[in-house]
């Protein structure tokens, strides 16, 4: 949202789909990332605005970050750094997967996910799974950097419950990467984030080989509560699982990734260097293959409690990230 403590905000009006961009205005958006913990920074002016089904869908332009999208006032991702998010989300479980063809996105909509799979040449088909139609086409029309990827043959997208869309499909996928919301109270991905979702939506869908990455949330030194969770629950269902960061700075914190297989990884920076080379068009921006085996190496802090956790997502007993950003508008 754009701060309260605006004075010249009480008379901004947020512009509707049809509008067009108002005014510089130069503002401040904040964001309540905990109760006792804000995160705010200097907007020049709100590009776009609409209003969906199932949330508010607001395009900022930030002095620090660009284009910055916002859903339900809510930071999704920051022209300047959402690739180092992206890029993790996909890269390392496409290059750990021999010679990956298809792969299933869990939500995803602004694109962004879809992107970074279709880099990758030996991609035959990309399947997203959205629930909001507004969302994607807000994306499709709004975001230039990804609509190459909305337009190329091999994505197809699918309008529906996430778990629902994976559950219709007639074929198994290489990869699947579920790039949903964060698990809030009340929200509506919670129950894709359950051991019970992993075991009988997820594992039936991967190939023999198959690899499944997960966004799992923030993982720095104060805020892993729900990633030690979500490791801790893919490890109940998958035998070999691996997790990673990368600071992300829009975020103001670090941000967590698991990935699972029931085939051992190969972890080897000279040989993820030589498939980046080999598989992925153009070049990477954030990743390379000492990276991406770096990212795997936990502090100690976060580390040992992730060894020691015993928490198991269930439908019954869950665990939450703080709830959305200030839903008020001035």
């Amino acid at each position: 949202m754009l701060s309260p403590l605006c004075s010249a905000l009480p008379a901004l009006s947020i512009p509707t789909s049809n509008s067009t961009a108002v005014p510089h205005v130069s503002e401040w958006f904040e964001e309540q990332l905990e109760d006792d913990l804000k995160w705010s920074f200097a907007v020049n002016r709100i590009l776009h605005a609409a209003t969906s089904k199932f949330q508010d869908i607001v395009l900022l332009d930030t002095k620090r970050f660009g284009k910055a999208l916002l859903l339900d006032g809510k930071l999704q991702s920051a022209e300047k750094d959402e690739f180092i998010y992206h890029e993790s989300m996909v890269h390392p479980a496409l290059l750990l997967h021999h010679n990956p063809k298809t792969v299933f996105i869990l939500g995803g909509g602004e694109g962004s996910t879809a992107r970074e799979t279709l880099k990758h040449k030996s991609i035959e088909k990309v399947v997203m799974c959205d629930i909001d139609r507004d969302v994607v086409n807000f994306c499709r029309a709004h975001l230039s950097e990804n609509q190459d990827a909305f337009q190329d043959e091999k994505l197809h997208i699918i309008f529906d419950d996430a778990k629902v869309g994976l559950e219709g499909q007639p074929e198994k996928f290489d990869i699947i990467i579920s790039d949903l919301a964060d698990p809030h109270e009340g929200g509506p991905c919670n129950h894709l984030y359950t051991k019970s979702f992993y075991e009988e939506g997820i594992k039936p869908k991967l190939n023999d080989n198959g690899i499944f990455v997960t966004q799992a949330g923030p993982s720095g030194i104060l805020s892993y509560n729900v990633f030690s969770s979500i490791y801790n629950t893919v490890k109940h269902v998958f035998k070999y699982v691996i997790a990673y960061t990368a600071h992300i700075p829009s975020y103001a914190d670090s941000s967590g990734w698991v990935l699972a297989s029931d085939h051992p990884f190969k972890l080897d920076v000279e040989d993820l260097d030589k498939r980046i080379r080999e598989r992925v068009r153009g070049e990477l921006r954030y990743l390379d293959g000492a990276f991406i085996v770096s990212s795997t190496v936990i502090n100690k802090t976060i580390r040992t409690a992730m060894m020691n956790e015993t928490h198991v997502i269930t439908e019954e007993d869950a665990r939450f990230i703080h709830g959305q950003g200030l839903a008020s508008h001035a």
